[in-house]
C-alpha cells in the first residue's frame, strides 16, 4: 500500500513538473507563471488539470500557426491593399497618437469613413436588420452572444430571408457565449441555407477543453455597410426590458473601413473552419470624414496589441482622457499610464457601473481604485441599468470603440476587435455622452473607500487576487 501511495504521489508530481515547465516556457507574465507553478506544486493532479483547462493556451499556438500560414498562402490577409492615409498626410495634432496604432498593426489609417453611434438595441437592431434585408451579395455576422427572444427571432428571420435571396450568409457564434441562452435561435439558421459555425466550442472529441479563450468580437457586414462595437444580440439591450436591462452603444460604419471589417470576419471564419476566402470584394466608396483603423488582438499575437495601444494613446494625451467600461481591472501598465497622465495635469475621468452583472469583478475593482484616486484620477459610478458600453476618448480628436474591456480577460485571453477613430465631430459626441453620464453619476473619493467596513475590504482584496483570471 505504501509503495502504491509513493508511486501515485511521484506520478502526480511528475505531471505537475510537466505543467510547470510548460508555464515557465510559454507564459509572458512572471506572476502568471509563478501562480501556475505554485498551483501545480501544491495540488498534484488537480493543479495540472486546472492548468490544462484554464491556463494552457492550445488556441494560442494554433493561432500562431494560422497567422504564419496566412502570410504564405493569402498575402491579402497579411498585407491588405487598403486605401491609406500616408504619414505625410497625417495632421500634426494627431501624429503622436496615430503613430502608436500604426506601428502596432502595420496599417495606415483608412480615410473617408462615416461612423454613427446607435444607442441600445432600440436603435442598433432595426438598423442592422434593415441592412441585412438590403444585402444582395453577402451577410457576415460574428457575435459573442446570440440569445433567444424577440431580437434573436428578428435576426434569424432576416438572415434566413437573405439566404433565400441567394446571398452568402455566414454566422459565427462563440462556443462559450452560445450557452448564455437555453434556447439557441441560431440553430434554426442551418436548415435555411445559412452557414453557421461555433468558435472554439468546448468538446471531448476532438478534445478541446480550454474554456478560457473566447471570440468576443462583434461584427456585421452587409455588402458595403457594417456594424461593430460591444453589443450582443439579446433582448436585455432593449429599453423596455423589465429584467437585467443593459445599456450599450453599437456603431454603424460606412466607407473603406468596411473592407477592413470584412477582412476581420473572414480571418475569424478561416481560423474556425480552416478555409480562407480571397478578398475579392469591391472597395466601398468614401462616405465621411473619419479616419479609422481596425485593431485585432488575441492569443497568437506577437505583442499585447490592445494593452500597448491603450498605454500609448493615454501617454500621448495632452488635455483629457475619458474612459467608460463595464469591467475595469486594467494591467499594471495601463494603471501606470493613467496615474502618469493625471500627474501631468491631464483630466482623467473614468465612468464605471455602480452595479455590475459580475459582482466579483466589481468587488476586485474597488481594490484598485485608491491607487488611481491618489494620483488625481477622477472616478464616477453610474446608476443602473448596467452599462456595457466601452469607450475611450483622448483630447479632442481620438476615439476608440469596440469589444474589448479594460480587464485581463480582454487584454490577454479573448479574441477582440477595436476601432481607432480620428474625428473631432465624433469625439465631441462621444465625449459629450460620457460627460452627460458623469453628470448623473456619483463621484467616489478616497474617503468613501476608507469608510468601507473591514469585511468588505477583505472581500474586495480576495477577489482582486484572482483578477488575472476573472
Amino acid at each position: 500500500m505504501l509503495l502504491l501511495e509513493t508511486l501515485g504521489l511521484s506520478a502526480g508530481y511528475a505531471i505537475s513538473w510537466i505543467a510547470i515547465c510548460h508555464a515557465l516556457l510559454t507564459k509572458r507574465d512572471p506572476r502568471s507563471a509563478l501562480g501556475w507553478t505554485a498551483t501545480a506544486l501544491l495540488l498534484p493532479f488537480v493543479g495540472p488539470l486546472l492548468y490544462v483547462l484554464f491556463g494552457m493556451s492550445r488556441a494560442e499556438s494554433r493561432a500562431n500557426r494560422m497567422m504564419r500560414h496566412l502570410a504564405a498562402v493569402q498575402p491579402d490577409y497579411a498585407h491588405p491593399d487598403f486605401p491609406t492615409a500616408p504619414p505625410e498626410h497625417i495632421p500634426e495634432h494627431i501624429a503622436a497618437a496615430e503613430l502608436v496604432g500604426r506601428r502596432l498593426t502595420n496599417l495606415h489609417l483608412s480615410d473617408g469613413n462615416a461612423v454613427t453611434p446607435l444607442h441600445n438595441g432600440d436603435e442598433a437592431y432595426p438598423a442592422m436588420i434593415a441592412a441585412i434585408r438590403k444585402a444582395e451579395h453577402h451577410v457576415y455576422l460574428t457575435t459573442y452572444i446570440f440569445n433567444a427572444g424577440m431580437s434573436g427571432s428578428a435576426f434569424v428571420k432576416a438572415l434566413s430571408n437573405a439566404a433565400d435571396r441567394g446571398a452568402d450568409v455566414r454566422v459565427l457564434v462563440d462556443g462559450i457565449g452560445s450557452h448564455y441562452s437555453r434556447d439557441k435561435p441560431w440553430k434554426k439558421l442551418a436548415a435555411r441555407g445559412v452557414r453557421v459555425e461555433l468558435f472554439l466550442a468546448p468538446c471531448l472529441f476532438p478534445p478541446n477543453l480550454n474554456i478560457n479563450l473566447r471570440n468576443h468580437r462583434k461584427i456585421l457586414i452587409c455588402d458595403n455597410t457594417a456594424f461593430t462595437g460591444g453589443m450582443n444580440i439579446s433582448d436585455n439591450n432593449l429599453q423596455n426590458c423589465q429584467k437585467n436591462r443593459v445599456q450599450d452603444i453599437h456603431f454603424h460604419c460606412q466607407g473603406p473601413v468596411v473592407h477592413q471589417l470584412r477582412r476581420a470576419f473572414l480571418l475569424n471564419w478561416g481560423f474556425t473552419t480552416g478555409k480562407y476566402d480571397p478578398l475579392v470584394f469591391d472597395m466601398p466608396e468614401s462616405a465621411g470624414e473619419s479616419r479609422c483603423r481596425i485593431v485585432m488582438d488575441g492569443p497568437g499575437s506577437d505583442t499585447e496589441v490592445l494593452n500597448e495601444l491603450f498605454c500609448g494613446v493615454i501617454s500621448s494625451a495632452q488635455h483629457s482622457v475619458r474612459i467608460m467600461t463595464p469591467y475595469f481591472l486594467p494591467s499594471h501598465d495601463i494603471m501606470a499610464c493613467l496615474r502618469s497622465a493625471a500627474y501631468r495635469g491631464v483630466a482623467v475621468k473614468i465612468a464605471l457601473p455602480a452595479k455590475n452583472n459580475l459582482p466579483y469583478v466589481h468587488w476586485a475593482m474597488f481594490r484598485l481604485l485608491p491607487n488611481l484616486l491618489t494620483a488625481g484620477v477622477r472616478i464616477w459610478l453610474q446608476p443602473p441599468p448596467f452599462t456595457h458600453t466601452k469607450l475611450l476618448t483622448v483630447d479632442d480628436f481620438y476615439c476608440q470603440i469596440g469589444s474589448a474591456n479594460m480587464d485581463a480577460r480582454s487584454l490577454h485571453l479573448n479574441f477582440e476587435l477595436n476601432m481607432e477613430i480620428f474625428d473631432q465631430v465624433l469625439h465631441a459626441e462621444l465625449a459629450g455622452h460620457i460627460d452627460s453620464t458623469l453628470a448623473r453619476s456619483r463621484e467616489i473619493s478616497l474617503a468613501d473607500l476608507s469608510r468601507q467596513p473591514m469585511p468588505v475590504k477583505l472581500r474586495n482584496a480576495a477577489c482582486w487576487i484572482f483578477s488575472p483570471y476573472l
